[in-house]
């Protein structure tokens, strides 16, 4: 196999996005997804059934961003010093483990550790991937690749969630883990396939503030760290929710926003390309936080579909624009250093809002409120830091899009 970093350096060289290099990565986004999906949805009720209260499941959830946060400023040194290839298969195999800590859990402490474990794993892998994806397209696709590497997403979440049901009901928790065990073992035998070029080690391996965040990208991560609060508190509390409302299909809400991005994302990459990424970015908060007003209200799987469709038409554009403006903002040797400043702003929002929101939930059930109510609130209230967002982004616009164009 050819050097990935030597078939796409060049647009010369690479004028489609489907190269083979691309491909490669992509395919292997998707089944790190698929895993990671399964795990978010199936983690929280989890939790719940072995007695965790709300306000604990949010704890829970947000572990997996512990470590994904504190091994950040490691993960833009490493890419400086080592092969990414061999970082990439490093984090997955950290990520096998967690797996395995999943299937032997028994109480809430044992699933805490497997969510650290993951995070460890996940804190490698974004930015690493996102690094190696951006070098394999023509810059005058950057937009419409990465949207479309992105929905490896997409996949992973219309049919991990689903699976990681179907898989309980067949094999129960412990033996669903262990599947998931194996989807990344064959992740990992894909990984050891890829090729990339040494880095060229100037001043050995030091872990330097610049290494560590692009401090030009400060505006952007922040507005990734508000939109990512909010769609965290999706991930962990929406199964729950239904299953309060009586929908047992509620999986199917992932599905209304997988099959939605498949619509949303290819569209809004084209329209990045050809008219700028902010234009899209404002309907697309605007979008988003409808979809959080529209979940507050729904009780039957057909509210629950719209909203899941109008999320990927908010969130599902926001994230891959905002990651589409950070590389356009820096040079194409510190695209992981960028992966990696966005990221932390990923991260910490799936830190700090699940706890917040379960803490949300469980006052409104301390106050006599149903467990419906507490849910519903909790969601409404999600849309205040999307709203932060949106009125980030209109205060420095003008300075973004400024870096861009000195930058290109």
């Amino acid at each position: 196999m050819k050097d990935l970093n030597k078939e796409s350096v060049s647009d010369e060289a690479v004028q489609t996005v489907w190269n083979k290099a691309f491909i490669n990565v992509f395919v292997m986004n998707v089944f790190l997804m698929l895993g990671l999906f399964m795990t978010n949805a199936l983690v929280p009720t989890y939790a719940e059934h072995v007695g965790a209260t709300a306000a604990i499941v949010g704890v829970v959830t947000s572990m997996f961003a512990v470590t994904a946060l504190a091994v950040r400023p490691i993960v833009g040194p490493s890419t400086s010093y080592f092969r990414n290839n061999r970082l990439l298969a490093a984090a997955i195999v950290v990520t096998i483990a967690a797996f395995v800590c999943y299937g032997f859990s028994e109480s809430v402490s044992m699933i805490i550790v497997g969510r650290l474990l993951h995070g460890i794993g996940m804190g490698f892998f974004a930015p690493v991937s996102m690094a190696l994806v951006s070098d394999t397209l023509p810059s005058r696709k950057l937009a419409s690749g990465i949207g479309i590497f992105s929905l490896g997403q997409a996949i992973a979440t219309a049919i991990g969630p689903a699976v990681g049901l179907e898989l309980v009901q067949q094999f129960g928790y412990r033996g669903t883990f262990f599947i998931g065990a194996l989807i990344m073992g064959f992740v990992l035998v894909l990984s050891l396939r890829l090729k990339s070029d040494p880095p060229e080690k100037k001043n050995g391996f030091k872990i330097r503030l610049v290494d560590i965040v692009a401090r030009e990208l400060t505006i952007p991560a922040t507005m990734m760290f508000f939109l990512a609060s909010a769609y965290s508190c999706i991930n962990a509390f929406i199964l729950i929710y239904g299953g309060a409302a009586g929908v047992k299909e509620i999986g199917l809400f992932f599905t209304a926003y997988a099959v939605c991005l498949f619509i949303s994302r290819p569209i809004s990459g084209r329209l990045s390309d050809k008219y700028g990424v902010d234009k899209i970015l404002i309907p697309g908060m605007i979008m988003f936080a409808l979809s959080f007003l529209l979940l507050s209200y729904s009780r039957a799987i057909p509210m629950f579909l719209i909203s899941g469709a109008v999320s990927a038409f908010g969130y599902g554009i926001c994230q891959p624009a905002l990651q589409t403006l950070c590389i356009q903002m820096v040079s194409k040797e510190r695209r992981g250093v960028a992966g990696n400043t966005i990221f932390i702003g990923v991260d910490t929002g799936y830190l700090i809002a699940p706890s917040v929101a379960g803490l949300i939930v469980t006052y409104i059930q301390s106050q006599g409120g149903s467990e419906i109510a507490g849910y519903a609130v909790m969601f409404q209230f999600m849309t205040i830091p999307i709203l932060i967002a949106l009125m980030l982004f209109l205060w420095k616009r003008k300075n973004i899009l400024s870096k861009i164009k000195d930058r290109n």
